[in-house]
């Protein structure tokens, strides 16, 4: 079969215009073209070399995309914590930008270098990594959770650590770059021997592939012209709320859409296009869990346990209080996190263990395991695309010597350095840490191969507790153990992160080697930009941190009540508190247990405990969003799939990306004084009434 021929069959199969549902034409179509080898279509292309793959263009591209992409993540992170995938809106923005930056310059006679599938993926790579930072770095959890304005909320309010533009960058960039080297070693026995999947690390790199194909890039340009209709309609309106929002409690994300009772109990739909975008991206069963979890926490338990008040505890306390309703709110929330985490840990371990022992056996390894340096062993049953991707994924080496002398000197710089930004952690504590973070990082970057899944807040919060217990409640345990969060965090989340870029570079004959300079610089970037980004938002926003506000930022007081417990252990918990979180603990793993253990068909209609867990402290209204755009995907999937497949990521980001720009303006016009002229508050008959006879009085 020609190139030519499979080309007119990936654009019959690809364009959802064209496509007819239901005929049995089309899906025989779609089967051919699923076996037709996909290095084949680009053959005639040259490979650049790792030095070509690595140009200006991308990396300034990347570093306006990894601010873009940052503002994103960190109002996400402050507002839910709820982080969709953004791959793919990295991958196609990255796509359309140099694209369109290489047609100019070929128009005027001055392209010297075509834009390529490789240059595609180190911009993916540059701005997910840096972006990444915004979620690892813990600006939303842990580092946050060591302020004073979290520290407050909580029963400890001495062991705090306000934070600060300096000592946040030095933090991040001395702790951020451990896990890049420690499982380069192993990138062959991952990808190649192994074959991990990597699901996200594999769809993206057929997005780009797609994107390379004549009639990939035909619908790219659709994408993006559907992204930036969608971009510009989000962010024109976050400009438009901005106006009525003068005073607190004012504008659109506070209307009573459901009624004014259920406005008491976070029940509203706060016109939120972020989070209509987020819905339309994640997964139905993560919508409806969050809103069972609102449900059920909002809608009965803490209207039950308000009734309680006075009995299960004092009823003069504030309702921020942590020794009244909100240790409730706060801590079986914590106990539906560790119950589904410990559950998904122990399962993730033991895939790995079972899968390690699997490949070991069939393959007959020996007890040395390969690394880059050694040749993969021939096979004649490696199709061509698997040889051709092999052969150029082993061409450019890593040395084993440079990721481990790179892991011990930075390990040895941040040992020496932590401890002077946190006087609390103690260089041994740092030293034991690093030494255990290789193998966690591989076994988290192993099991992110076969599940998707990285454990990376797992495996912080096993450190939150040990370091936290270790140093003890009078040396600073709060602080050393969400510091030593931050540490072991970063090093197993960048782990698994490049194993993911990795594949995705296999899968498009982009250069390990490339892929690791991208990920050092993207990192670098992220270390420099997320800081920014957050001080940003901190010195604009009043409320961040608050409860109750638009950046109520609540894993930050989750983060810290779990570093108390592991210091100080349950005697500060109101009545019945502790038996509840048991209770949750438990029903957690047992949910867990029943999703796995039932026919599929059945599990997928099982709520995650995890998604559960997220509205029990800051209330339901973001799943009402989220529903919403769950809602919208829906009904386009029904009336034409295909166009709802090919679109509605594209859709979802120009509503993510939109209202997350705009946090930027209005950050600005925040430090610079400028306030909104309206306050648009939404009142009772009764209230109004009062409100228009003093008025008038």
């Amino acid at each position: 079969m020609g190139r030519n021929e499979v080309e007119d069959k990936v654009e019959n199969v690809v364009d959802p215009e064209d496509e007819h549902n239901g005929d049995p034409g089309d899906k025989k179509l779609k089967q051919e073209v699923g076996e037709i080898s996909v290095e084949r279509l680009f053959e005639d292309q040259e490979v650049p070399s790792w030095r070509k793959q690595l140009t200006m263009r991308a990396f300034v591209v990347s570093f306006f995309l990894s601010i873009l992409f940052t503002f994103i993540v960190m109002k996400l992170n402050l507002t839910t914590g709820i982080i969709p995938s953004l791959n793919v809106s990295a991958g196609l923005l990255g796509f359309f930008f140099v694209r369109t930056w290489t047609r100019l310059l070929h128009k005027s006679g001055l392209l010297k270098q075509p834009f390529t599938r490789q240059e595609n993926t180190v911009i993916q790579t540059c701005v997910v990594a840096s972006s990444g930072i915004a979620f690892s770095g813990g600006f939303g959890s842990y580092l946050f959770g060591m302020s004073k304005r979290i520290s407050e909320q909580s029963s400890d309010t001495h062991d705090f650590k306000n934070p600060s533009l300096g000592w946040i960058i030095g933090f991040l960039f001395v702790v951020s770059f451990l896990g890049l080297f420690s499982v380069v070693p192993l990138r062959r026995i991952m990808i190649i021997d192994f074959k991990l999947t990597y699901p996200s690390g594999t769809a993206t790199a057929h997005l780009i592939n797609s994107f390379h194909t004549p009639h990939g890039a035909k619908l790219a340009k659709k994408q993006v012209k559907a992204l930036g209709k969608f971009f510009t309609f989000s962010f024109l309106w976050g400009f438009f709320q901005w106006f009525y929002t003068a005073g607190d409690n004012c504008g659109f994300l506070k209307f009573p859409s459901l009624g004014l009772q259920a406005y008491k109990y976070r029940f509203y739909f706060d016109f939120s296009a972020t989070y209509v975008g987020v819905g339309m991206i994640c997964p139905y069963i993560i919508n409806v869990s969050v809103l069972v979890g609102g449900i059920l926490s909002w809608g009965l338990m803490w209207p039950l346990i308000e009734n309680r008040k006075g009995d299960w505890y004092p009823a003069n306390l504030k309702s921020d209080s942590m020794f009244g309703l909100q240790a409730f709110k706060v801590f079986i929330a914590i106990a539906l996190i560790l119950g589904d985490g410990l559950y998904n840990f122990l399962k993730v371990l033991s895939q790995t263990i079972l899968g390690l022992s699997h490949q070991l056996l069939t393959k007959k390894l020996s007890s040395e395991l390969p690394v880059a340096d050694h040749s993969s062993p021939k096979s004649s049953q490696l199709s061509y695309d698997d040889k051709r991707r092999s052969q150029l994924f082993l061409k450019d080496q890593i040395p084993p010597w440079f990721a481990i002398g790179g892991y011990v000197a930075i390990a040895a710089i941040s040992i020496g350095t932590l401890p002077h930004i946190f006087h609390q952690l103690k260089w041994y504590y740092i030293l034991v840490i690093y030494i255990f973070a290789p193998a966690l990082a591989f076994c988290n970057a192993y099991g992110c191969g076969l599940t998707d899944w990285s454990l990376a807040s797992t495996y912080g919060k096993l450190a939150i507790f040990t370091i936290g217990a270790w140093a003890g409640a009078s040396h600073g345990g709060v602080l050393a153990g969400l510091a030593a969060c931050g540490v072991m965090m970063n090093i197993v989340s960048t782990a698994s992160d490049l194993m993911q870029d990795f594949k995705t570079g296999y899968l498009t004959l982009a250069s390990p080697r490339a892929m690791f300079v991208s990920q050092l610089i993207g990192t670098a970037m992220g270390c420099v930009i997320a800081p920014s980004v957050f001080w940003l938002f901190y010195n604009a926003f009043d409320d961040i941190g608050v409860p109750g506000s638009e950046y109520a930022a609540p894993y930050a007081i989750v983060f810290r009540n779990m570093a108390i417990v592991g210091v100080d252990g349950f005697s500060s918990l109101p009545k019945n508190c502790l038996l509840l979180c048991y209770v949750f603990f438990g029903a957690a793993i047992l949910i867990n247990l029943i999703r796995d253990r039932v026919d599929k068909k059945w599990g997928r209609y099982i709520p995650l405990p995890m998604a559960m867990a997220i509205p029990f402290y800051i209330g339901p209204y973001f799943a009402i969003d989220m529903c919403v755009g769950s809602l919208i995907l829906f009904i386009w999937e029904k009336i034409n799939k295909s166009k709802a497949d090919a679109f509605g990521p594209a859709v979802a980001s120009g509503l993510i990306c939109g209202e997350g720009i705009w946090t930027l303006p209005a950050s600005i016009l925040a430090l610079a004084g400028v306030k909104p002229p309206i306050c648009m508050k939404f009142l009772s008959r009764g209230s109004n009434a009062k409100v228009d006879k003093f008025l008038t009085s």
